[in-house]
C-alpha cells in the first residue's frame, strides 16, 4: 500500500468534476483507471455538499455522452458519496481563482487537508500551492501513487 510518507495515511484528493465525467465516459485513460483504484486504499476522495451537486448536475447534463441511465448516475453518485470523506466547509477562500467553482474544489481541498486537487483544468488552479494543495492531472496522481 502506497502511503503519503509524510502522514502515514492514505492521500487524501478532490476530484474534479472533468475528472469524474472523463472517467466515465471512456473506459481507456487515466480518469476511468483513477476511479478503478477508488477502493485501493492509496487515497481517499472527500466531498461536500456542493461538489455532489455539480458533480449530479454535470452528469446529468452530459447524460446523451454517458452510457449510465440517470438512475445509474444516481447509484454511482450514492457510492461515492458511500465511500468519501465528506465534510462541510464553513469557511470560504474567495475568491482566490477565476472560476467560483474551482474556488469550492479549492475550499474543500483546504477544508478537508488534501494534498492534491486531481483535475484537467490545472492552469484554472493557479495559486493553490500556498494552501499547501498540489493541483495535478489524473495521470500525474496515478504517478504519484504508484500505479504507473
Amino acid at each position: 500500500m502506497v502511503y503519503n510518507t509524510i502522514y502515514m495515511k492514505p492521500f487524501q484528493i478532490v476530484l474534479d468534476t472533468n475528472v469524474l465525467y472523463a472517467g466515465l465516459r471512456s473506459k481507456r485513460g487515466a480518469s476511468y483507471k483513477l476511479l478503478k483504484h477508488l477502493n485501493s486504499g492509496k487515497f481517499e476522495i472527500n466531498l461536500s455538499v456542493p461538489l455532489v451537486l455539480e458533480y449530479e448536475e454535470v452528469l446529468l447534463r452530459k447524460h446523451p455522452t454517458l452510457n449510465f441511465t440517470d438512475k445509474e448516475i444516481g447509484q454511482i453518485l450514492d457510492y461515492l458519496c458511500h465511500i468519501a470523506n465528506l465534510h462541510e466547509v464553513y469557511f470560504l477562500w474567495r475568491p482566490i481563482l477565476k472560476d467560483p467553482k474551482d474556488d469550492m474544489i479549492l475550499d474543500l481541498a483546504v477544508r478537508s487537508n488534501c494534498q492534491y486537487i486531481v483535475t484537467y483544468n490545472t492552469r484554472d488552479f493557479s495559486g493553490v500551492n500556498q494552501f499547501g494543495v498540489q493541483v495535478v492531472t489524473a495521470q500525474e496522481f496515478l504517478k504519484a501513487i504508484e500505479v504507473i
